[in-house]
């Protein structure tokens, strides 16, 4: 798990790992990882999201305007 920036210091995501094609994200006070995929959530959402993890500002947001429920379960 790569630890997340947040340069705001705003945000409720703890860390991330980037693959081809998903991102898996961790969020603070929570164990369990969610994982927004191609198929799940979109291409470019998840090109989106990897973006925003490696800036380390605006995942949580994005997240919850954009992919809240569109996990891999």
């Amino acid at each position: 798990m790569q630890i997340y920036k947040d340069i705001n210091h705003d945000s409720g995501v703890r860390g991330y790992e980037i693959g081809d094609t998903y991102i898996t994200v961790w969020f603070d006070g929570t164990a369990r990882s969610y994982t927004y995929s191609y198929a799940s959530a979109g291409a470019a959402n998840v090109e989106t999201m990897k973006k925003l993890a490696e800036n380390g500002d605006g995942l949580n947001a994005y997240i919850n305007k954009v992919v809240k429920f569109k996990f891999v379960r």
